[in-house]
C-alpha cells in the first residue's frame, strides 16, 4: 500500500508546482525525514529541498517569539506571583511549585484555544467563591486569602504574558494567540511562499484560524490523513475532528482531501496477552527474531511503545542479530540508574545540620553502583567490611570523621557526599557537579565499556548547568529543599536522545511520533485501559462543565485523538501484533483496552487472539540429604557438651537443613541492625543477666 507522504507528493508534483517554493507543515518534526526521503525517491530531477516545519516551528515563525522553557516559565511566574501577592498570603517557592504547573498548563490551553482569559478566569473564581468550604457568614482569614488568589487569576495571568511578550518569549499557547493576532503581517512579508499542511488531526482553535484564513486567501492546501470507514460512522471517534473541519465553508467549494479506503483491506491481525509488562519487552524481543527471520530485514516494521517506561526492556531485549534500530524517542532522565544517586544525596541534605549520619543513608549511598566503583579501587578499602562493622557493632548513626577513618584514600569523595550543604543551593550544585567529575574520572579509564554511563553524566551535568544559570539569574531558590522541587520538574521533562538513521532498520516510537508515518509491519504494546486510551485523568484547576462551556477539550476529545492514533497505525500496515498485559493493576493501566474490543465487535477484520506464558522449567522437589561424616558426628558431640537450647531442637524438628547451616557450619542469618531493642534482644539480655547472678 503506497505511504500516505506518497500520495500527496505525487499530488503536488502531477499539478506541476514548483516544489522548491512549498513550505511543508506537519504534525511533528519525525515525519520531515520521512518526506524528505519520499521526494528524493519521487522527483527525476535536482531540485532545492523544500522548506519542512513542524507546527510548533510554524507558529513560532509566525509568532515572531521565541520559545520559553518549563524552567524560566515557573521562575519568570512565580515573579509576577511575587509582585502582585501580599506578603502575609505568599507562597514560598516550594509550595508555589507544587500548583504552578498545572496553572501555567491552563494558561497554555486556555491561550490555545482563544478563550477571553479575563471571562473564564472570572468565572472560575465565581465557581470558587460558591463552591468553598465555610458555612458561616462571615469569612476566615484563610477562606479569605483562598478566595482572593482565585480572583488574581486574570492580573497573573495579564502581567505574566506581558512580561513575556517583552522579551521576546513565550510558551506554546500565548505563542498561537500572538500567531493567530500576526498572521496578516506575516502573510505580508511570506507572499510568495505556498503552504502545504499534511497529516493532522485535532486542531486546537488557534491551528483552526490559521489554517482556514491561509486556505481562505488561496495560499495554502490540506491533506487530512483518514479513511472512509472513520468519516462515515457518526460515532466512530477516529473521525470525531475530521468530521467537524469537513464543515469548514472553505470545503463547501473545495474537495476535501482526503479519504482513503485502506483500513477495510485485508490485514493480519493478531492480539496477544502477555502477563506484566517486563514480557511484554521479552515477547517482542522474540517476535522480532521469528520476522527477521521470515522477511530477511525489518525495513519497514515498527515498535509502538503504548507505555513509554517499556523502553529500557525493549532495547535489552532486541537479539543481537535485528540489524539497525532507530529510537525517536528519548529516554527519560528520571529512569536511568544514575537518577537514584542524586534522589539519595538530595533526601539526605534536605535536613540540614545534622550531627551524625543516618546509618541507611550511609548504606544505600556507598552501595550505590557508581559510588562503589570509586571506593573500592583501593584494595585496602573494602565497603563490604564498613558495612560489616556498622551491622556487627550495631552502629544506627555515624560520625563524619568515623566514615573518613575507613576510606582514607576518599577523604574528599566522602566530603562530597555526607558533608552538610547548609541549605545553600548553589553550593549544593557545586557538590553535585564535584561528584559527578569524580564519577567521570573512574569511568574514563574504561571508557569503550561505559559510553552509556559517561553519557548519563554528561547530561546530568547540563541539568546541573542549568539549574545554576536558572537559580544564579532568579535568585528564588535559596535553600536545597526548592532545589530539589526545582531539580525534580526539570528532571521530569528533560529526555536522554539517542542518535540514529531514521530512514534505516527497525523503528522504535512512541504513539505521539507514529503520526503521518505508515508501516507495513506494526507492533503496539501496553493496549490496556490507563494506557491507551489514558482515561479520565483530569490535571486542571478548570472543572468539567466550564471545560464544556467554552470549548476546551476534556477526557472524550483526548481519547478520541489516542483512538485516530491508533487506527491510524493499523490503517495501512499488513501485519498487526498488538500486545496487552494480562494481569490488571491499577496502577499501571487496568484491563484489555476498549480499542481492541472495538476491533473485535466491528468484525470488519479476523482477529486471532492468543495468550503468551513464560516458559516455566519443571524442578523436580527432591528431600536434600546430608551424610553425617566422623567429623560431624564430632562436631554434634561437642555441642551435645554443651547442651542443646530449645530454640536448637525446635529448629532440628522443624527443619533439620536449618539445624545444620546455623549449628554444625555455623552459617547464621544475617541481623538486621536494631534502631529499638528488640523482643529476642531483650529476652537475650535478660537470660544473660540472670545467668551471670545466679552462677555460684
Amino acid at each position: 500500500v503506497e505511504s500516505f507522504v506518497d500520495e500527496v507528493l505525487k499530488d503536488i508534483l502531477s499539478k506541476e508546482l514548483d516544489i522548491s517554493q512549498q513550505v511543508f507543515i506537519l504534525p511533528s518534526k519525525r515525519a520531515g525525514a520521512f518526506l524528505k526521503h519520499s521526494l528524493s525517491q519521487l522527483t527525476e530531477k535536482t531540485i532545492f529541498s523544500p522548506e519542512i516545519l513542524s507546527i510548533e516551528q510554524y507558529i513560532e515563525n509566525v509568532s515572531l517569539l521565541k520559545t520559553i522553557s518549563n524552567t524560566e516559565l515557573l521562575f519568570e511566574f512565580y515573579q509576577v506571583y511575587k509582585e502582585n501577592t501580599p506578603k502575609d498570603q505568599l507562597h514560598d517557592f516550594d509550595s508555589y511549585c507544587k500548583w504552578a504547573q498545572v496553572m501555567v498548563q491552563d494558561f497554555n490551553e486556555v491561550d490555545r484555544y482563544l478563550v477571553p482569559p479575563d471571562k473564564i478566569f472570572n468565572y472560575l473564581s465565581a465557581i470558587k467563591e460558591v463552591d468553598h468550604w465555610s458555612v458561616s457568614a462571615e469569612k476566615t482569614e484563610l477562606i479569605s486569602n483562598y478566595l482572593s488568589f482565585w480572583k488574581k487569576l486574570p492580573l497573573y495571568y495579564t502581567e505574566l504574558t506581558k512580561r513575556l511578550i517583552d522579551k521576546g518569549t513565550a510558551y506554546q499557547g500565548l505563542m498561537y494567540r500572538e500567531a493567530v493576532n500576526k498572521l496578516e503581517l506575516y502573510l505580508q512579508l511570506h507572499s510568495k511562499e505556498r503552504f502545504v499542511f499534511l497529516g493532522f488531526n485535532a486542531l486546537n482553535t488557534a491551528e483552526q484560524k490559521i489554517i482556514q484564513e491561509l486556505l481562505h486567501q488561496d495560499v495554502a492546501q490540506i491533506y487530512w490523513d483518514i479513511d472512509h470507514y472513520f468519516v462515515d460512522s457518526s460515532f466512530h471517534d477516529a473521525g470525531l475532528f475530521t468530521r467537524r473541519y469537513k464543515h469548514w465553508p472553505y470545503f463547501q467549494k473545495n474537495e476535501f482531501k482526503w479519504e482513503c479506503d485502506s483500513y477495510r483491506s485485508k490485514k493480519n491481525i493478531k492480539t496477544i496477552g502477555v502477563p506484566k509488562k517486563v514480557s511484554q519487552a521479552k515477547y517482542v524481543g522474540e517476535l522480532l527474531s521469528q520476522l527477521n527471520s521470515s522477511h530477511k530485514n525489518l525495513l519497514n516494521t515498527a515498535v509502538v511503545l503504548g507505555d513509554e517506561t517499556l523502553l529500557t526492556p525493549l532495547l535489552n531485549s532486541i537479539p543481537e542479530e535485528i540489524g539497525p534500530v532507530n529510537v525517536t524517542m528519548g529516554l527519560s532522565l528520571k529512569d536511568i540508574p544514575l537518577a537514584s544517586l542524586f534522589e539519595l544525596l538530595f533526601r539526605i541534605h534536605k535536613v540540614p545540620d545534622q550531627a551524625n549520619l543516618y546509618y541507611k543513608h550511609v548504606l544505600s549511598l556507598t552501595s550505590n553502583p557508581f559510588i562503589s566503583q570509586i571506593l573500592n579501587i583501593n584494595e585496602t578499602e573494602n565497603i563490604a567490611e564498613v558495612h560489616q562493622i556498622i551491622s556487627k557493632n550495631n552502629i544506627t548513626y555515624i560520625g563524619l570523621d568515623q566514615l573518613k577513618s575507613n576510606f582514607p584514600s576518599n577523604t574528599e569523595l566522602i566530603d562530597l557526599l555526607f558533608s552538610s550543604w547548609n541549605g545553600d543551593s548553589l553550593f549544593a550544585i557545586k557538590n553535585c557537579k564535584e561528584i559527578i567529575r569524580h564519577i567521570k574520572n573512574c569511568l574514563s579509564d574504561k571508557r569503550e565499556e561505559n559510553q552509556l554511563a559517561l553519557e548519563h553524566l554528561y547530561r546530568f551535568m547540563q541539568v546541573f548547568n542549568q539549574v545554576e544559570v536558572v537559580i544564579s539569574e532568579y535568585e528564588h531558590v535559596k535553600d536545597v529543599k526548592s532545589l530539589y522541587s526545582l531539580y525534580k520538574e526539570l528532571l521530569a521533562s528533560e529526555n536522554l536522545d539517542f542518535q540514529g538513521e531514521p530512514l534505516k532498520g527497525l523503528q522504535i516510537l512512541g504513539v505521539l511520533e507514529s503520526r503521518v508515518i505508515d508501516f507495513e509491519t506494526v507492533i503496539i504494546t501496553s493496549v490496556n485501559e490507563g494506557i491507551l486510551p489514558s482515561g479520565k485523568s483530569h490535571n486542571s484547576f478548570i472543572p468539567y462543565d466550564v471545560k464544556m462551556e467554552y470549548g476546551l477539550p476534556t477526557y472524550k476529545e483526548k481519547d478520541a485523538v489516542y483512538t485516530y492514533h491508533f487506527y491510524h497505525l493499523l490503517q495501512r500496515a499488513k501485519n498487526i501484533y498488538i500486545l496487552y498485559n494480562t494481569e490488571v493493576d491499577a496502577m499501571n493501566g487496568g484491563e484489555k483496552s476498549r480499542f481492541i474490543a472495538q476491533l473485535e465487535a466491528e468484525k470488519i477484520h479476523e482477529i486471532e487472539d492468543v495468550i503468551i506464558t513464560p516458559q516455566v522449567r519443571h524442578i523436580d522437589n527432591r528431600l536434600k540429604s546430608i551424610n553425617k561424616t566422623d567429623d560431624i558426628i564430632d562436631h554434634l558431640k561437642d555441642l551435645a557438651k554443651k547442651g542443646f537450647s530449645p530454640s536448637a531442637l525446635t529448629s532440628y524438628i522443624r527443619n533439620p537443613l536449618d539445624f545444620y547451616f546455623n549449628k554444625v557450619l555455623q552459617i547464621n542469618s544475617f541481623d538486621d541492625i536494631e534502631e529499638t531493642v528488640a523482643t529476642n534482644t531483650f529476652g537475650t539480655i535478660i537470660h544473660n543477666s540472670l545467668e551471670e547472678l545466679y552462677k555460684p
